[in-house]
């Protein structure tokens, strides 16, 4: 069975993704609603951890022996400026999207298993990641003008 790869997948993944949501927070800190948006959703991120955690004692986490060709990394610093903001966002963006797209792939084993527990937690966390890609879509949407147009 490999669904312990993915449960370990997820569980890094929401990690990443609090961690970068802090990280672009901080750096954007002049945007209240970035900085605080990010840090109310970077806390949802580490609670879908502890939500996944007595799921991960029951199946385990084991590494994919397959080389890595997309995962979640860190994000290592922010931009500056309008346009920096915007492709910070971007970044975010595709973060939480590769979140979303394991828990989809979660929930169909965790069906195919029966598992009521797993998938009750894969509905409360991927509400929660869906809401995320939503306002991390808006807000880029909010940026744009202003970055690719009004700036310089």
């Amino acid at each position: 069975m490999k669904l312990p790869v993915y449960l370990g997948m997820v569980r890094s993944a929401e990690s990443v993704l609090a961690s970068s949501l802090r990280k672009i927070g901080d750096g954007h800190g002049s945007e209240p609603d970035v900085y605080f948006i990010c840090h109310t959703l970077a806390d949802q991120c580490e609670a879908h951890e502890q939500l996944l955690a007595p799921i991960v004692d029951r199946y385990g986490e084991q590494p994919d022996d397959e080389p890595e060709r997309l995962h979640a990394a860190e994000l290592d610093d922010t931009r500056s400026g309008p346009l920096g903001l915007l492709r910070d966002l971007q970044d975010l963006h595709l973060l939480t999207t590769f979140v979303d797209f394991t828990y989809t792939l979660v929930e169909q084993a965790a069906a195919a298993l029966r598992d009521d527990e797993l998938l009750d937690v894969v509905a409360d966390c991927v509400g929660e990641t869906s809401t995320q890609a939503d306002w991390l879509r808006t807000r880029a949407k909010q940026a744009a003008p202003q970055a690719l147009i009004a700036a310089e």
